[in-house]
């Protein structure tokens, strides 16, 4: 077995692309980062984006962190590895990863825009680049219920708030609108409409989805005016393009536009303690090619943790066990989910078009199932023809399965207590759902013998918790114990977002923290 891998990691590495070729922005401007700042904000996602943006716009200097690379968008050049055959820029350094189709792939080792991050009984997909989930996501940002919201913060945070102003400031900022008629009905989405149809048929009424994508992008590559990439099944890896309306070209480019703020990619942090009266942190800067380059501690007077609910929980977890950190309460790690996420397939409906494109047009919600059920139209990752299998992406209210971060004294690393199969609940929901429109619509659930008909069996690409909010934070994302110190992530989410996509959610809470972060002057 261990002759055959390193055969296979030979030949990925034959193979490899020469990536200082292909994108040579990611190599430049590597440097460290100072010091000292009177703002750290480490993670350059939709909390770490806004929360840099909205302090800069407040006077005040900011210093983003960012362990992943900042990759250039053209319309011509390849700057992402494909979903089908990724190479090392779509890992974050790794030899080998299980695809969400259920096949793996080899590839060399690289500082690409995914880490797929596992423990014994759970797989995690994240981002590591500038702009984090907003170049790796499926584009759809919804609203949850209100009902289902409620039941998840039990109301430390008022949905009023967030619907009245924060989610419709998040909504103006990124641009978001469903799909445009003239671009549903392109050969490119004739899976989405075969969705529609085979849902509809089960007595379902799809309604359409918010999207980050900017559609003109999208019709550039329907006119050949643009290099394929949202309309041929790119998403997980980025879309070289620029079709996503993602946060280089908004937050963080507002942000660096003030002048106030300073990117430094690259740069990972190890670990977060104090002295002396301020958060100190320390940090590694490396190359793309995994070429460590120099170490830096960081001072400084207030500290944002927005490096996602895995990065940001590592890090508290890791600071309360060694003690560098020695008032966070018993709340810190706890709390953790996937956000309900299944995959789900049905197969030999009818053949419209030749390529799938990526973005999402519509969504069902079903309530008798188990569980709430959330689908949405989507796409086979890694198969860009349309071959009559359409997935959904779903998503399952469930306020019960929830896993807890551990520090290992022995590696000195963090583990994730999570139950073998704890989100079987969630699979059982969604095959009701399938298995009722496979029969109304005269398909079949899965695509046998390649992919099953409900999959993603302790697996994310939406892990959430490990610092709830109102529980290991106040109200407002200030961990509690420790003055100067935010959450601004999804790690405040308890484990779910109620049935739909977080990104949402992840926003207008960051746009409300920081608000009153701010106005309060801590």
């Amino acid at each position: 077995m261990g002759s055959a891998l390193k055969a296979q990691d030979a030949e990925a590495q034959f193979f490899a692309p020469n990536y200082r070729a292909l994108v040579p922005e990611i190599f430049q401007g590597l440097s460290v980062p100072p010091s000292y700042t009177p703002n750290l904000v480490i993670g350059s996602g939709f909390g770490g984006a806004i929360t840099a943006l909205r302090l800069a716009q407040a006077g005040q200097s900011v210093t983003i962190v960012e362990r992943g690379f900042r990759w250039p968008n053209n319309p011509w050049r390849p700057i992402f590895s494909n979903d089908t055959l990724p190479d090392g820029r779509a890992f974050w350094f790794r030899r080998s990863a299980r695809m969400i189709a259920g096949n793996t792939a080899y590839m060399d080792s690289f500082g690409g825009i995914v880490d797929a991050t596992e423990y014994p009984t759970m797989t995690a997909w994240r981002a590591a680049c500038v702009g984090g989930g907003s170049l790796v996501f499926t584009g759809v940002m919804i609203q949850p219920r209100q009902a289902y919201f409620d039941a998840l913060f039990g109301g430390v945070v008022p949905y009023a708030e967030l619907d009245r102003v924060y989610y419709p400031r998040v909504r103006q900022m990124l641009r978001l609108s469903p799909m445009p008629a003239d671009v549903y009905a392109t050969q490119a989405f004739g899976h989405s409409r075969e969705w529609d149809r085979q849902v509809a048929a089960a007595g379902y009424t799809p309604s359409r989805i918010d999207s980050i994508f900017n559609w003109d992008v999208v019709r550039a590559e329907t006119r050949l005016a643009s290099r394929p990439s949202a309309t041929v099944g790119a998403s997980n890896h980025g879309n070289s393009n620029g079709a996503k309306f993602d946060l280089n070209q908004n937050y963080l480019r507002y942000a660096e536009a003030t002048g106030r703020a300073r990117i430094f990619p690259g740069f990972e942090i190890l670990a977060i303690g104090q002295s002396g009266g301020r958060y100190v942190v320390q940090g590694l800067l490396r190359s793309p090619d995994g070429r460590q380059l120099a170490t830096q501690t960081i001072a400084c007077d207030r500290l944002f943790l927005a490096a996602g609910s895995i990065g940001t929980s590592n890090l508290l977890v890791k600071a309360r066990a060694t003690r560098s950190l020695p008032n966070l309460n018993e709340h810190i790690g706890a709390g953790w989910g996937t956000n309900g996420d299944v995959l789900v397939v049905r197969s030999l409906g009818r053949i419209t078009g030749l390529t799938e494109g990526t973005p999402s047009a519509s969504m069902i919600h079903e309530t008798a199932a188990g569980l709430p059920v959330t689908l949405e139209n989507w796409y086979v990752p890694g198969v860009p023809l349309n071959i009559s299998i359409i997935p959904s992406l779903g998503m399952v209210f469930d306020q019960s399965n929830r896993g807890t971060f551990a520090y290992d004294p022995g590696s000195g690393g963090v583990t994730l207590d999570w139950a073998p199969n704890g989100n079987a609940d969630a699979l059982a929901a969604c095959r009701k759902v399938n298995n009722r429109i496979a029969t109304a619509s005269n398909t079949i659930p899965g695509a046998v013998p390649f992919i099953g008909d409900v999959s993603g069996m302790n697996w994310t690409a939406h892990p959430l918790g490990g610092a709830v909010i109102g529980k290991a934070t106040d109200g407002y994302g200030r961990v509690i114990g420790q003055p100067g110190l935010y959450v601004m992530d999804g790690a405040l989410l308890p484990g779910s977002a109620g049935a739909v996509n977080p990104s949402l959610t992840i926003s207008a809470l960051a746009e409300r923290n920081i608000e009153a972060i701010v106005a309060r002057g801590g």
